[in-house]
């Protein structure tokens, strides 16, 4: 009898690995494989183009470059109020029946209005399942001489399919090339280009230029990326700051935009403490637009003490709640400018026993008063005009320029040989020679000191410097009072 042994289903013959199967494991993990062209193929989702993800595309043409940027109207409706009526519901389906009698049905802002009986959903709920709602903006010249460019809504391009699409698939951003090998780079990318995408060296055509990176630093920034802003020459990043700055206002976004403009600029610091004193009425206003206090309150100070020689610049430039604010700041500079100087006039010296010095009982004392007032009057008063020339007249002497309010109380405020120093004081004591004596014009110049000390503390509110720009002791050579104080209730956006 033949036995035959039965097959068990718990034992299978191992076969061995095959070099199939080996070299499927291990392309298992080769996932940085390139496939370009190839079925696994995925387009760029980054910014500035999220082809997988995006839903809004804007084409900005100028200066014969193109820039696309396929970005998502969640971000764009968040940071500009601009994309958030355009992209709206109301707005999408008054644009597709504006439109419609031009577009075919199937087109995608054609369908966004279509669907009447859901106005309770939302934009999305009006496509089908698994397609996306599309908007395409493109910059509109207009009269490029007169008008200011803007984004205007267009008709999303439609495919075969049904779906929008805006043409194929851009290829992905390859890596950034290592630090050596950058000219090259620069030199193959720029042999690649055709001849229509390469920038003119026309001078007229920088504005066109400085339009496509003023847009590239907006988009940039929605997405929390840095902006492209000159980091090294202040002129110039003043001037892309307040290009940028105008951009956003247009689409309402200078929220976004401004705290950025801010960072920017402060890194500057010192640099920009002394263009604010150069240029304040032009910093006032970028300082408003971006909402920056601290450029602002820097540059009121400057504004308010040199009132109203920057008036012209400000009028009709900033709204009227800025120009309120100024001109109650200058108001309040000069009360208390008139109250310091009627105590600077009333002030006096006394005797021994407490009396007010008379020509009767302490005449030098009264003298050293007398000369400080006549000062004081001289320098704070107009020159009168100046006679007319007549042949017997013979020449005129010119008067001299008037010292401004800022270098006058700075001269009190410093005291000691800033004014009526040691010669003017022995010139004066000299008029009556029979009185003239080394005692009487040491005793006189005594009570100068303690004439100029009690000034001095008097115009001591007007000595503070509310400014970031360190001025010195002698004011910076600024001919006006830098004492404003700016409060928090005093900008205009709170």
């Amino acid at each position: 009898m033949v036995s035959h042994p039965q097959p068990s289903d718990s034992v299978l013959p191992h076969r061995p690995a095959s070099v199939s199967s080996r070299s499927t494991a291990t392309r298992r993990h080769r996932t940085t494989r390139s496939h370009t062209g190839g079925a696994s193929y995925r387009p760029q989702n980054e910014f500035p183009n999220f082809a997988q993800t995006g839903d809004v595309e804007i084409v900005i043409h100028a200066d014969g470059q193109e820039k696309r940027y396929m970005l998502h109207r969640l971000i764009l409706t968040q940071c500009s109020g601009f994309f958030e009526a355009g992209t709206s519901e109301d707005w999408s389906k008054a644009h597709a029946q504006g439109q419609s009698s031009s577009t075919r049905p199937g087109y995608s802002l054609g369908r966004i209005g279509e669907d009447e009986e859901s106005s309770g959903d939302s934009g999305r709920s009006r496509f089908p399942a698994g397609d996306r709602p599309m908007w395409r903006y493109e910059l509109d010249w207009g009269n490029k001489e007169e008008e200011v460019p803007l984004l205007v809504q267009k008709q999303a391009q439609s495919t075969l399919f049904g779906g929008d699409h805006s043409g194929p698939p851009p290829v992905p951003n390859k890596p950034p090339p290592p630090i050596y090998s950058s000219l090259r780079s620069m030199s193959n990318f720029s042999a690649m280009q055709s001849a229509s995408h390469i920038p003119k060296s026309n001078p007229q055509n920088n504005g066109d230029s400085d339009t496509i990176r003023d847009y590239d630093n907006l988009f940039r920034i929605f997405y929390n990326y840095p902006p492209s802003l000159d980091a090294i020459n202040i002129a110039e990043s003043y001037i892309q700051c307040k290009s940028l700055l105008t951009l956003a206002d247009m689409y309402d976004a200078l929220e976004v935009v401004g705290p950025r403009i801010d960072h920017h600029l402060l890194q500057f610091q010192g640099r920009l403490w002394k263009q604010i004193a150069k240029y304040p009425p032009s910093y006032l206003k970028l300082g408003y637009l971006a909402r920056s206090k601290v450029i602002f309150a820097e540059a009121l100070v400057h504004v308010v003490g040199q009132w109203p020689s920057g008036s012209s610049q400000l009028r009709h430039t900033v709204p009227e709640s800025v120009l309120e604010i100024i001109e109650d700041k200058v108001e309040e500079m000069q009360e208390k400018k008139m109250r310091i100087e009627a105590r600077l006039f009333r002030l006096t010296l006394t005797t021994a026993r407490g009396e007010r010095v008379t020509p009767t009982n302490e005449y030098m004392d009264w003298l050293a008063l007398s000369l400080f007032r006549q000062w004081l009057a001289e320098i704070t008063t107009p020159p009168p005009p100046p006679i007319p020339k007549t042949p017997e007249s013979g020449r005129v002497r010119p008067q001299p320029p008037p010292v401004s309010a800022g270098s006058l109380y700075r001269l009190l405020g410093v005291g000691g040989s800033a004014y009526l120093n040691h010669d003017e004081c022995k010139r004066f004591v000299r008029i009556r020679p029979e009185g003239h004596s080394r005692d009487t014009l040491k005793k006189f110049e005594r009570r100068m000191d303690d004439i100029k000390t009690m000034a001095k503390e008097i115009v001591r509110p007007l000595m503070k410097n509310c400014l970031e720009l360190d001025l010195g002791r002698d004011g910076g050579g600024l001919g006006y009072l830098t004492c404003t104080r700016v409060e928090e209730a005093d900008f205009p956006w709170d």
